[in-house]
């Protein structure tokens, strides 16, 4: 059997590149919430309630502690039906003030495909663990591939290079928070149980593409057979039984858990949440660059975690709230 592989993404503890002194100045953002309503607004009420959580699928990667499949009751919540956007995240930034981490540390991860032949050309470590990702001077998110490039053309686009502590600030103003994992999966599988997908089974319905992954031979051709070789618009494909777009696919999305391969065994099942620091925060809903071969993390039971510092062009958010939360409408 081929062995199981690691998650497509990289961290910053992985990066030998000496930058710059870092910059203490990360915003007071998160430490001065301001509610912004028309983010709340715009989250969809799921019911919570039993659920099946996680797999047993041989597809599966135990040691990240998919499975096994176990009974999870979670309580009502909120959830937004899109990765929160670089038109939100900017409006945040021009709110606040907030500076990124990848802004403070002077850089982030890009894909080596994304990145101009001038950009490559300055690029001075690449990660031996994981090649295919270019430390790359200037790279945030209003400038996802480098000094170079430019998000005026993806306003709808999901915001990346996002680190955990960033998209917590911009919960902090937005009087929103991040999903638990158990939140998310169960939104991700839209009322469906037990299956791979938010769509059922199949990769593909009837042919079509149902999300953002990788065609071709990673980590060196993308046939973008799909539509896209980088970032889909965060409306892009079908949405699921719940309203909810891309669970699968385009971007990962960070939760609120601290991660642990023992998940299952160590939480409750009743609203569970993993709060015993360990170094790395869970990711869910793989993204453009994972692919069957090697990632396989599109799955809905899947799992992947980052340190809380670190950005790639590959991963975001999206924002969930308590019931309560929402402010009533008169």
């Amino acid at each position: 059997m081929e062995q199981k592989k690691s998650c497509c993404a990289a961290s910053r503890e992985q990066a030998q590149f000496d930058s710059t002194e870092r910059s203490t100045h990360l915003s007071t953002a998160s430490a001065t919430p301001v509610s912004n309503h028309k983010t709340l607004e715009q989250l969809i009420a799921l019911p919570g309630g039993q659920f099946d959580m996680g797999t047993d699928s041989a597809e599966g990667f135990p040691a990240d502690g998919e499975g096994p499949v176990r009974k999870v009751t979670l309580a009502p919540f909120r959830i937004s039906p899109y990765a929160v956007t670089n038109e939100e995240f900017q409006a945040f930034v021009k709110a606040t003030g907030y500076v990124t981490e990848a802004e403070s540390f002077g850089w982030s991860y890009v894909f080596h495909l994304l990145a101009s032949d001038e950009t490559k050309e300055k690029v001075k470590d690449v990660p031996q663990q994981v090649p295919w990702w270019l430390v790359v001077e200037g790279a945030y998110w209003a400038k996802p591939e480098g000094p170079d490039s430019s998000i005026e053309e993806r306003m709808d686009h999901p915001v990346v290079h996002i680190s955990w502590q960033d998209a917590e600030a911009f919960c902090g103003w937005s009087g929103t928070r991040l999903p638990t994992e158990a939140e998310w999966e169960f939104a991700a599988r839209g009322g469906l149980s037990r299956k791979t997908y938010p769509w059922g089974d199949l990769l593909k319905l009837d042919g079509k593409h149902m999300c953002n992954i990788w065609q071709g031979k990673f980590p060196v051709k993308n046939n973008a057979s799909d539509g896209y070789i980088g970032t889909a618009p965060v409306h892009a494909y079908e949405a699921n039984g719940y309203g909810l777009y891309n669970m699968s696919g385009n971007v990962w999305e960070w939760c609120a858990d601290w991660f642990s391969p023992g998940y299952h065994r160590q939480t409750s099942s009743n609203n569970p949440r993993f709060v015993q620091p360990t170094g790395r925060r869970s990711m869910r809903g793989g993204s453009y660059l994972c692919h069957r071969s090697y990632c396989n993390r599109y799955r809905l039971a899947a799992r992947s975690s980052n340190t809380p510092d670190s950005s790639t062009g590959n991963c975001g958010f999206r924002v969930a709230a308590d019931i309560e939360a929402i402010p009533s409408q008169s």
